[in-house]
């Protein structure tokens, strides 16, 4: 039956279909991508220590970013006057990673199995999550990749190295990733207030390689001034814990932490990144929707996600 008036076929406004990432093509064979970005979400929030429910992220942010696709390719941004993730940039989504329910090691493993994938496939991992725990497994899968540097946007420093036998729980990863000869250094920005890693952590952080900055020192650095402090040249991976906004405009997610990032604060930061160095992978972390019943959080990470994607394959051209 002919559709009526519409070019190129059915409507497919955003509340209708299925909801993949950006309404992209699913690929549930992962030994036959063929993409530039693959997102994948990695459901699991074992690692947290206060509020669970970040389990829910992947399903919440996808069903978000359908409000950006309108069944036309691009978005065009008339401040910038660009078009962003045309037609020839190929986004597919591949689902989610296997969770064991309460055991990290094989969840994790199976994170770290999905990236591997995307990345043998030579496109780039975009990982929803999740609690934070999971940019380990995602770090973890670029030992073959070379040297990168992590730019990390957070509330919380997440540089414990252990706590009551707990070495791969949400308060750890960025510990676990400056201990990779491959990670060569960590831009940590955002992190402000009652953190859940001690003293002795920001000490071994900057000994390791970090570089600490807050929410008032970013803001009087500027987006290009926090950029400015990523070597020039290093390969980036991107780890954006939600929680580094403030909780007025994020409020889902399990450990809120007031005086945070505003929507442009970081999206700024991110066109900055792109422009000056490659991305080579991005995990966001800590959405857990259920904590909003706005669901703004939710459309707030979709929006970054897909602002990112764009920012970075618009450097490219």
């Amino acid at each position: 039956m002919a559709e009526h008036g519409y070019e190129g076929g059915r409507l497919d406004l955003p509340f209708v279909g299925i909801s993949t990432f950006g309404k992209r093509p699913y690929v549930s064979d992962w030994d036959k991508i063929d993409a530039d970005v693959c997102v994948m979400g990695a459901p699991f929030d074992f690692g947290t220590q206060w509020r669970s429910g970040a389990r829910f992220g992947p399903r919440g942010v996808r069903e978000a970013s359908t409000l950006f696709s309108f069944g036309h390719a691009g978005a065009y941004d008339h401040e910038d006057d660009a078009t962003y993730l045309p037609s020839d940039v190929q986004i597919v989504d591949i689902g989610d990673a296997d969770i064991v329910h309460t055991n990290t090691e094989k969840s994790h493993a199976n994170i770290e199995a999905g990236v591997r994938a995307i990345l043998a496939a030579g496109a780039m991992p975009v990982v929803i999550g999740g609690d934070h725990s999971i940019n380990i497994p995602c770090i973890n899968a670029f030992d073959d990749q070379g040297d990168i540097h992590i730019l990390q946007i957070d509330a919380h420093l997440d540089f414990v190295d252990e706590r009551h036998g707990v070495r791969f729980g949400h308060g750890n990863p960025m510990r676990r990733a400056a201990e990779k000869d491959y990670v060569t250094g960590l831009t940590q920005v955002g992190i402000r207030n009652v953190s859940s890693t001690a003293r002795e952590g920001y000490e071994d952080a900057r000994a390791m390689g970090s570089e600490i900055i807050s929410v008032r020192q970013a803001r009087e650095l500027g987006p290009k001034g926090v950029i400015d402090n990523i070597p020039v040249g290093a390969r980036v991976y991107v780890t954006i814990d939600i929680d580094a906004f403030c909780p007025s405009i994020a409020p889902g997610t399990g450990t809120p932490s007031h005086g945070g990032f505003l929507y442009y604060d970081v999206l700024e930061m991110l066109q900055a990144l792109a422009k000056r160095n490659e991305v080579v992978g991005i995990d966001l972390v800590e959405v857990a929707p259920d904590y909003d019943t706005t669901g703004s959080t939710s459309i707030l990470a979709a929006q970054v996600l897909l602002n990112l994607l764009g920012f970075i394959f618009h450097a490219r051209k």
